[in-house]
């Protein structure tokens, strides 16, 4: 096999490649074999079928064409491996070749390639995050939130008001016939809440216990689906929501605080965990995307291209899960199909950018990954995916992924890297570390990002 490489940019390669026909030999024994195993000649057992006679019934060229197609990929690697060229994503063809018997084998892929990246001095990075402030109005939003969910109800004698409850019966009628599965009884509701049918929390402001009313409502299921029907509302009990007194006594029912004050400081200490991380994750983008940007990381097509397609197979499959579709999915974000492709593509860009970043930071600072560290990672998804870590191991391995993983692992350690050496302020002008971002949150993986 001869083979030239030809340097198309920093991120792709033509390889021009030529194989002796007698080096198809161990393709073409190959090719018989599996064109006998699947023939079905009379006089012949399957498998037992002779060259000859294969070439008489399908056809040498038939035969030519199958082993080529297995060789190809063979010779690719074997190419890649004689000039040292850093792959990236597949290989692709121009033309697929034709050969004629006793000839040689000639053809040209294009394949994209790791970028020679030049990576900066990472101490002459400065990124600035959002200044971390807590305004008491936060707080004060946080024990109306846990003065809520200790709300209790109680029945009164009056008609009813906006964020009352009521048990309610519904009954929907279409032109005088009963819509099937629209009636129910003794249902609670939340005045105002706008969670049941469309114009009934209109009607049941004024309503009293034993009253009842009827309104137009437009059905959005069923087979009445999009006709107007009549609803009759029968309204059974009024209830009011009684919120607890903002006390000691309260801080006693809704926490493990003795006092109003200690639990007010544990829900501040809870609000700054949050936003600490909130600026962690922010510093972690802010410097990945200064780090693309001064190293002037270039994005590999074809790569783009595969990761793009993807992401876009990932969004319809969790779409068809929830029972949606792309096209009622861009219905309602009121977007085309070339914007969402856009925004796939800029998203797929950076996420390789970063990718291609990082492992060249990985290769230069001769960044390891322990057994520990990559069962400690395959533990963590194994745990989020609801699965034995040794059962996500063993699919990981039969779908070929287990490397991928190892790279991430890898890639977080080098990130890990980039937040201590770089130099992160806040608006104030306070200089941040690590310790300070991560703020209690030391369970959080740097390395757990989806780009």
């Amino acid at each position: 096999m001869k083979s030239t490489v030809e340097t198309l940019s920093p991120t792709r390669v033509r390889l021009a490649i030529e194989v002796p026909f007698v080096e198809l030999e161990p393709s073409l024994k190959k090719a018989y074999r599996e064109i006998a195993s699947q023939v079905q000649i009379p006089g012949f057992r399957r498998g037992k079928v002779p060259a000859a006679v294969i070439d008489q019934r399908v056809g040498r060229a038939a035969v030519i064409n199958e082993a080529i197609q297995e060789a190809i990929p063979a010779q690719i690697l074997a190419a890649v491996r004689e000039h040292d060229v850093k792959m990236l994503g597949r290989p692709e063809l121009e033309t697929f070749p034709e050969i004629q018997d006793g000839q040689p084998l000639v053809f040209t892929a294009e394949i994209d390639v790791r970028p020679e990246i030049t990576l900066p001095d990472l101490s002459t990075i400065e990124i600035s995050v959002d200044e971390l402030q807590i305004a008491d109005s936060e707080i004060d939003d946080q024990v109306s939130g846990l003065r809520e969910r200790f709300a209790t109800l109680k029945t009164v004698e009056r008609p009813a008001q906006e964020g009352d409850y009521v048990q309610i019966d519904l009954a929907a009628t279409v032109d005088g016939e009963e819509v099937p599965g629209g009636s129910a009884t003794n249902i609670s509701h939340e005045v105002g809440s706008k969670q049941l049918l469309p114009g009934l929390d209109e009607v049941l402001v004024g309503l009293s216990a034993g009253d009842s009313a009827t309104f137009v409502s437009q059905l959005v299921g069923g087979d009445f689906a999009g006709r107007d029907a009549d609803v009759s509302v029968t309204v059974r009990t009024v209830k009011e929501k009684q919120l607890p007194e903002l006390d000691d006594e309260f801080a006693q029912l809704a926490s493990e605080f003795d006092t109003l004050d200690e639990l007010r400081d544990d829900l501040r200490e809870r609000v700054t965990r949050v936003k600490k991380v909130e600026q962690l994750y922010a510093a972690r983008d802010k410097a990945l995307a200064e780090l693309v940007k001064v190293a002037d990381v270039p994005a590999p097509e074809g790569v783009v291209r595969e990761e793009v397609e993807h992401r876009k197979e990932a969004m319809t499959d969790q779409l068809e899960r929830i029972g949606a579709s792309l096209e009622e999915y861009l219905a309602a974000e009121e977007k085309t199909e070339e914007q969402i492709d856009t925004e796939l593509t800029d998203a797929a860009t950076e996420g390789v950018k970063i990718q291609l970043l990082l492992d060249t930071l990985a290769d230069a600072e001769e960044v390891q990954v322990s057994d520990d560290e990559f069962g400690h990672e395959i533990m963590h998804r194994a745990q989020r995916a609801g699965v034995q870590p040794q059962q996500y191991y063993d699919q990981l391995v039969r779908a070929g992924t287990a490397g991928a993983v190892f790279g991430d692992v890898r890639r977080g350690k080098a990130l890990a890297l980039v937040m201590e050496r770089i130099k992160i302020t806040d608006s104030a002008g306070n200089e941040l570390n690590m310790d300070d971002l991560r703020g209690g949150s030391a369970d959080e993986h740097d390395h757990d990002h989806d780009h």
